[in-house]
């Protein structure tokens, strides 16, 4: 009786996935920041309106863009290319919901809605998330 109890949870132990079938970004290291927008400035007051985002430059690995698609609801996403390392032209700029890579090798693409790629070929990674939260007048972004 005590064996097959052993053998039950040495099965279910080994049977669980800890990270829910995501894998882990081989390109971007995860590091840790904290940034505060106040919605009552100039360059974070489009964020109160539905369909807008800001570009941080100076947040995360090669910035972070932040939109609203309304509804007090934000989406941050690290804006460094996730489908290779960070390099020269790796940056990626945002027109529209789009976020493009400049780099002359690849035409990747990614929504900053959902952080899935949308041009590009078979990419393996989405964009890079990050937690964006408002409390009162105050966007927080961190990871």
């Amino acid at each position: 009786m005590r064996r097959a109890i052993i053998l039950s949870l040495l099965f279910i132990f080994f049977s669980c996935e800890s990270d829910d079938n995501r894998r882990q970004n081989p390109f971007l290291v995860d590091i840790g920041f904290q940034f505060d927008m106040n919605l009552n400035l100039p360059q974070f007051s489009s964020l109160q309106f539905a369909g807008n985002f800001v570009v941080l430059d100076n947040v995360g690995i090669r910035g972070v863009v932040v939109y609203t698609p309304g509804n007090d609801q934000y989406f941050a996403y690290e804006l460094s290319d996730p489908n290779h390392e960070p390099n020269n032209c790796s940056t990626m700029s945002v027109t529209g919901l789009t976020a493009s890579c400049p780099c002359p090798t690849d035409q990747n693409e990614y929504s900053i809605f959902t952080g899935q790629p949308t041009a590009g070929g078979d990419l393996p990674f989405g964009l890079k998330a990050y937690r964006a939260e408002r409390v009162g007048n105050i966007i927080r972004v961190s990871n």
